[in-house]
């Protein structure tokens, strides 16, 4: 779903499911550059858990998302890891931090993947509803943050996946 390539860079922020962090890192190769930056150590013991299971190269670094510890314009892709609630349980200030140190991180065209839970369907959705169940919408986060072009790109196997891209030229963002 990603769409990452061969000799890409990558960056996702925060790790919930360390399998899902190896997979997009085995697409990246040598060639490329695969970087998780996590909230705290039970993140990083997945996402180091996850990478060695599927024999890739991570870097793994414990940092707020707030203030990532990347170079400006260095990635190709971010995927921020939202199925653990990292941007639901933030403040609106430090979402806000988080989608602007995104953007600083990737390349002009580069793009950036929010990973949700989705809604249940069936009557396991109709018995676990609560209030809070609603999955977190990452669309209004990103326009505000400066990406365009942002769009839900599927919903499967209960999961959301939003896409923003960075401008490519300042005068747009």
């Amino acid at each position: 779903m990603t769409g990452v390539k061969l000799g890409e860079r990558f960056a996702q922020i925060g790790c919930a499911h360390g399998g899902r962090l190896a997979a997009v890192a085995a697409k990246v190769g040598l060639s490329g550059r695969a970087v998780a930056i996590v909230p705290d150590e039970a993140s990083a013991a997945r996402a180091t858990t996850g990478a060695a299971e599927a024999g890739v190269l991570v870097d793994v670094e414990t940092s707020p998302p707030t203030r990532l510890p990347l170079e400006d314009e260095a990635f190709d892709l971010a995927v921020i890891d939202e199925t653990g609630g990292l941007l639901r349980t933030m403040r609106a200030d430090d979402r806000g931090a988080t989608v602007r140190e995104v953007l600083r991180i990737l390349r002009p065209g580069g793009r950036v993947m929010v990973i949700a839970g989705g809604l249940r369907g069936g009557i396991g959705a109709w018995l676990s509803r609560t209030p809070d169940a609603e999955p977190f919408n990452a669309a209004p986060e990103l326009q505000t943050g400066g990406f365009r072009s942002v769009r839900t790109l599927a919903e499967r196997e209960g999961l959301v996946f939003v896409e923003g891209i960075k401008p490519r030229h300042p005068a747009l963002n």
